[in-house]
């Protein structure tokens, strides 16, 4: 069952990211049979392709400015209660499978990866108070906006996955590599971090085949729900 864009009712979820360039289909690859697999490999119209990446610029610049002086503050509090750097640099696999360094503000101990596993967990003692605080309100993802305007992600697509997960991913799943991240996406108004990342995919994939403005406006709109009720969030 595949989800209305209209109306935002949820698929339900499955299984289900192909190195290949924006709408097409990485050479070799079997992908998922059907009408929905068919419109993944097909290229996004040049006008559409225009109109998200314009939406994305107005909207990035327009909220990083806003969010500055939140960013600023967020930063501060960071150094205060732990040293080390107020951002987050890591390698996560980006369209067509090209690795991109995606930035977020720190909400661990600094070096947290090199003292646990590479998933956060609900309840990760390496979080710090600061940290659970910008989980919250998914402040931490607010520097994202400069991958947005770099054009390495989108405000709206599957989200980033590490470079090493995606690699265990199987042709079909590859697929969510035809669209560009996001900063938010299906699978992020449908769970989050409750979701099991097959589930995710599954989602992703839905999204890869029938995205378009309309339904990515509806799921920016249902973000902000979202993120005032603190669903599917690890802290």
């Amino acid at each position: 069952m595949r989800a209305d864009p209209a109306t935002g009712a949820a698929p339900r979820p499955g299984s289900a990211d192909g190195q290949a360039p924006d709408g097409q289909a990485p050479d070799g690859q079997a992908g998922a049979s059907g009408p929905a697999a068919a419109r993944a490999w097909t290229r996004q119209p040049p006008a559409a392709r225009a109109a998200k990446r314009a939406v994305d610029l107005l909207a990035a610049a327009i909220l990083l400015a806003s969010c500055l002086p939140i960013l600023v503050a967020a930063c501060l509090a960071i150094v205060a209660e732990t040293p080390g750097s107020p951002l987050y640099l890591q390698w996560r696999s980006g369209l067509g499978g090209r690795p991109f360094r995606i930035i977020k503000l720190r909400t661990m101990l600094a070096g947290a990866d090199r003292i646990g596993p590479a998933l956060t967990q609900h309840g990760d003692p390496r979080i710090t108070r600061v940290g659970s605080l910008l989980r919250r309100w998914s402040l931490d993802e607010l520097p994202q906006l400069l991958n947005v305007l770099a054009g390495q992600m989108s405000l709206v697509g599957p989200r980033p996955e590490l470079v090493p997960i995606v690699a265990s991913y199987s042709p079909r799943q590859r697929q969510v590599l035809l669209a560009r991240p996001g900063l938010t996406g299906w699978a992020q108004v449908n769970g989050r971090d409750d979701l099991a990342i097959p589930d995710k995919l599954e989602l992703d994939l839905d999204y890869v085949a029938r995205r378009t403005l309309r339904w990515d406006l509806a799921i920016m709109a249902r973000t902000v729900r979202v993120i005032a009720t603190g669903q599917g969030t690890k802290r």
